[in-house]
């Protein structure tokens, strides 16, 4: 796991973190962790697959009933 080193920090910025942690009934570490989690990684941000998904239907869409070949075939020989 990667490891960060915050420099200058205002006393009252580190302050208001520690009473933040007590809060929430965390170390001041554990607290800054979670805001930097839903700070890069917010719960309703647009993860890559359902933007791709976005863009294919804006392209036309797709026919999600295609029928699939099922022949059973054998496998190559790597003799």
């Amino acid at each position: 796991m990667s490891s960060i080193t915050i420099r200058n920090l205002p006393e009252e910025t580190h302050r208001a973190l520690r009473v933040r942690a007590a809060l929430a009934g965390r170390s001041t570490e554990a607290e800054v962790r979670a805001i930097l989690e839903s700070a890069a990684r917010p719960p309703d941000r647009i993860k890559l697959g359902s933007l791709l998904a976005e863009i294919g239907l804006q392209a036309g869409g797709m026919d999600l009933d295609i029928a699939r070949d099922k022949t059973v075939t054998e496998p190559i020989g790597l003799e």
